[in-house]
């Protein structure tokens, strides 16, 4: 039985790593991807950019399954304004997962979500739609993560940790067991967060050395 295509939407840095945890897992044949008018033409690891946005509704007369792969770093917008383009024309948004992580069965992961190589998600973790889990990043026991939330490198969210929709959480930062941090709030890398974050707070990575 032949396997189902799946296309990219997005033709950056983390398409290039969706394209690896994609062909570890198996399910999927990769289609192509789908970036810039300027990116069409050009491939990533051998698979061809075939079109833009504009092209998505042909698209989808010849594929089922897609997969949001821009990243998220300063703001979720591009990645809910694609989400929302997919949905609404009725493509199918799978949940990606590393065979390298640890997804406990008590887990739950909402569509279009992907789990990179080495994370762990633990007991009674839910996670939303359109998020990513990135490298080595853990989400412990009963932690919430909300809709379009970026859980970046090495990061760590401990036990009964909630977080609002669109929010990111920069490499290496640990969040304490039972904060929470409310929507559109950024996190930068190696932070250590110890009380709630209210809805749009932005806390600095550390600065650059030199």
């Amino acid at each position: 039985m032949s396997k189902p295509s799946i296309l990219l939407v997005g033709a950056g840095g983390h398409a290039r790593a969706c394209v690896d945890v994609i062909e570890r897992e198996g399910r999927f044949v990769i289609a192509g991807l789908v970036g810039t008018a300027a990116e069409v033409g050009t491939r990533i690891f051998g698979y061809s950019v075939i079109g833009s946005d504009l092209d998505l509704p042909a698209l989808r007369g010849k594929h089922e399954y897609a997969l949001v792969s821009v990243g998220q770093i300063k703001t979720p917008a591009p990645r809910i304004r694609l989400w929302d383009l997919l949905t609404q024309d009725g493509w199918q948004l799978p949940t990606i997962v590393s065979p390298f992580a640890c997804v406990s069965p008590h887990g739950t992961l909402g569509a279009g979500t992907i789990v990179m190589h080495g994370a762990v998600l633990n007991a009674g973790a839910a996670v939303g739609r359109n998020c990513i889990i990135n490298t080595r990043a853990l989400v412990e026991h009963d932690a919430v993560i909300g809709d379009h939330c970026h859980i970046a490198t090495a990061a760590a969210i401990n036990g009964g940790v909630r977080i609002g929709t669109s929010s990111f959480v920069g490499s290496g930062t640990i969040v304490r067991e039972g904060v929470t941090i409310g929507d559109n709030v950024v996190i930068g890398m190696g932070q250590r967060v110890l009380a709630d974050c209210p809805t749009g707070m932005s806390i600095p990575g550390p600065k650059q050395v030199a």
